[in-house]
C-alpha cells in the first residue's frame, strides 16, 4: 500500500489538508467517489466530497437522529464496511438524483488526540460487482493508522485555523476601538454633557470644553470633529502646557525663513496645517497671555500672520479648546484675556469628574479590561463584586485616566481569570467599599454599610419587604440596575419592572 505524500502532514490549511487527504485514500483504494464528515451538534455536515457526484455531496447534512453510515461510525468509533443495497445504515435518499450509485462503502471514524471522534471519512466504491475495495485484514489495520494520523494533523489545522482566525479578530477589533475612540458612560450628568456634544458637533461655532485631568476632553473634542462637517480635514492638537511660550507661538502661527535664529527655511504652523479642519488646543488655561492675542486674531478675523511674515493668511478653522482651570478666576486674576474666553465659549461643555458618575465605573472597567485582553491577546479577566465595590466607592482623583492605568495594572499582576479585591493597591482597600451618598466626597466618607443595613424585619409588610429589600440592594451597588439584578438572581428587565411596580426611585432612598 503507498502512503500519501510527506508534504500532506505539513499543510495548514484546513480545506486543502482535507481535499489532499481524501484525494490520496481514493487513489489507494483506486475508487471513484468519497466524502469526509464533521459532526456539527446534532448533525454530521459533509465538509469534502471528491469525485463522481461531489459537487451533490459536499455540503449536505445528515440529521443524527436518521440512520446513516457516518452517523453509526461516529458513535461508534470504529470503523465499518457497508453494502449499500442490504444495509439499513445507508442514507439512500442522499443518492436519489445520482446517476452512478454507491455499492460498497468503507467508512472510518476520525479522532483526535484524545481518541475523541469529531467526523468520519468514507472511502466508497461504485462499481457494481463490489469488485474496489481491498477488504483485508492485513491491509485495513495499517490503513487505520494512517487515518488517524491524518484524522490528528486535520483537527489540528482546524485548530490552528480558528486561532487564526480568532488573532485576526482580537487584532479587527483592536484597531476597530483605536480607530473609534469610545466614549463610555450611562449616568444622567455625563449623558446631558454628551448630548451638548451631539448637538454642537452640527455647528460651526468654537467649543470649550473645561473638566478636571484625565475626564476625557481630547476624545470628546475628537468626536466634535468626526460628526461635524469638517471630519475628511484634518483633526491637530497641541498641548498648551507642554512646550515654552516661544516655541507655542511658531508652533501654532508658523514661521519665515530668518525670522529667528535657527529658522532656515519657511514652516506653516498647526493653524494653516488644519486649513478646513479642527484644532484643538489643550490646556489653554496655561497658554502665555502674548499668545493669547494671536489666538484672538484667529477667532475674530479667521487669519493668522506668522513669525516674521508682513501679511496675514486667511485660514479656516474651528477651535476646540479644553481646560481643567477655573478660567473666570483666572480672568480675574488677569491671567487670561476675558474677550478670547467669550470668544472660545460661544459653546461650553463640562465634563463631569468620575466620582460624579460613579454608576458609569462598571462599565469603563469592563470596557478597559476588554481593550487590554485584546491588545495582549489573551483571556479577559472579570472584576468580582467586593472589588468592584472598592473600585466605585474611591474618588478617583485622576478620573478615567488613572482608572484605564490601575486597570493595566491589574492586568499585569494579577494571574487568576477573576480580580480580587486584595489585588487592588492598599489606597483602594483602606477607603470604605461604599458611601451612603455615592456622589459624596473621599472625605465625608459615611460609616460602614453592614450598619445601615441592619433592618428590623418583623416590622414590614410582604411589599414592604420586598421594596426595602430592592432599595438597599440598589444602594448596595450605588444604584447600577444590572449589577443589583445580578446580585438578587433574576434578570434586568424583571428587576426594572419591580422597581416600577414598587415605585422605586433614586430619590427617595439617597
Amino acid at each position: 500500500m503507498s502512503r500519501p505524500d510527506i508534504e500532506l502532514f505539513k499543510e495548514l490549511d484546513p480545506e486543502a489538508l482535507q481535499k489532499k487527504f481524501l484525494n490520496s485514500l481514493i487513489k489507494i483504494h483506486n475508487v471513484r467517489r468519497g466524502s469526509i464528515w464533521i459532526q456539527k451538534e446534532d448533525t454530521y455536515v459533509c465538509v469534502e466530497a471528491a469525485g463522481a457526484e461531489s459537487d451533490n455531496i459536499k455540503g449536505v447534512v445528515l440529521e443524527s437522529g436518521h440512520p446513516s453510515i457516518v452517523g453509526w461510525v461516529i458513535e461508534n468509533k470504529q470503523m465499518t464496511v457497508a453494502e449499500t443495497k442490504s444495509d439499513r445504515r445507508h442514507y439512500r435518499e442522499v443518492e436519489d438524483e445520482f446517476v452512478v450509485k454507491s455499492s460498497q462503502i468503507l467508512c472510518f471514524p476520525l479522532f483526535l488526540r484524545e481518541k475523541e471522534v469529531y467526523g468520519a471519512v468514507q472511502i466508497i466504491d461504485t462499481a457494481p460487482g463490489k469488485t474496489r475495495l481491498n477488504l483485508d485484514k492485513e491491509y485495513l489495520d495499517p490503513l487505520q493508522n494512517l487515518v488517524d494520523i491524518c484524522s490528528i494533523a486535520m483537527s489540528n489545522a482546524i485548530l490552528f485555523s480558528k486561532e487564526k482566525k480568532k488573532a485576526l479578530h482580537l487584532k479587527s477589533a483592536l484597531s476597530r476601538m483605536q480607530k473609534e475612540s469610545l466614549i463610555i458612560g450611562q449616568s444622567e450628568s455625563f449623558q446631558k454633557s454628551m448630548g451638548l456634544v451631539k448637538s454642537y458637533a452640527d455647528t460651526d461655532f468654537h467649543v470649550l470644553i473645561t473638566g478636571e485631568s484625565g475626564t476625557g476632553k481630547e476624545l470628546v473634542a475628537e468626536r466634535l470633529h468626526k460628526r461635524s462637517s469638517r471630519r475628511e480635514k484634518p483633526f491637530l492638537v497641541q498641548n498648551c502646557s507642554a512646550i515654552p511660550e516661544t516655541l507655542l507661538e511658531s508652533e501654532l502661527f508658523g514661521y519665515k525663513k530668518g525670522a529667528f535664529t535657527g529658522a532656515t527655511r519657511d514652516r506653516a504652523g498647526l493653524f494653516e496645517a488644519a486649513d478646513g479642519g479642527t484644532v484643538f488646543l489643550d490646556e489653554i488655561g496655561d497658554m502665555p497671555m502674548s499668545t493669547q492675542a494671536g489666538l484672538l486674531r484667529v477667532l475674530q478675523k479667521n487669519e493668522i500672520k506668522p513669525l516674521g511674515e508682513t501679511k496675514a493668511r486667511i485660514i479656516d478653522v474651528r477651535i476646540v479648546a479644553a481646560t481643567n482651570k477655573d478660567i473666570k478666576k483666572m480672568i480675574a486674576e488677569n491671567s487670561f484675556r476675558q474677550d478670547l474666553y467669550y470668544r472660545l465659549s460661544v459653546l461650553p461643555v463640562h465634563l463631569p469628574p468620575l466620582r460624579e458618575r460613579r454608576e458609569d465605573i462598571p462599565l469603563l472597567v469592563k470596557h478597559f479590561l476588554e481593550t487590554e485582553s485584546v491588545k495582549a491577546n489573551g483571556q479577559e479577566k472579570k472584576v468580582v463584586p467586593d472589588a468592584m465595590q472598592h473600585l466605585v466607592a474611591y474618588h478617583w482623583p485622576g478620573n478615567i485616566r488613572e482608572l484605564e492605568n490601575l486597570i493595566r495594572y491589574l492586568m499585569v499582576t494579577t494571574p487568576e481569570e477573576y480580580i480580587q479585591a486584595v489585588n487592588l493597591p492598599s489606597h483602594f482597600r483602606e477607603q470604605q467599599s461604599i458611601t451612603d451618598d455615592p456622589y459624596a466626597s473621599p472625605g465625608g466618607l459615611q460609616p460602614q454599610l453592614t450598619n445601615e443595613f441592619m433592618v428590623d424585619l418583623t416590622g414590614l409588610t410582604w411589599p414592604g419587604l420586598e421594596k426595602t429589600y430592592v432599595q438597599l440592594l440598589l444602594k448596595k451597588h450605588n444604584w447600577n440596575i444590572t449589577w443589583a439584578a445580578k446580585a438578587s438572581g433574576i434578570n434586568r428587565s424583571t428587576f426594572a419592572s419591580r422597581m416600577r411596580k414598587l415605585n422605586i426611585k433614586r430619590n427617595q432612598t439617597d
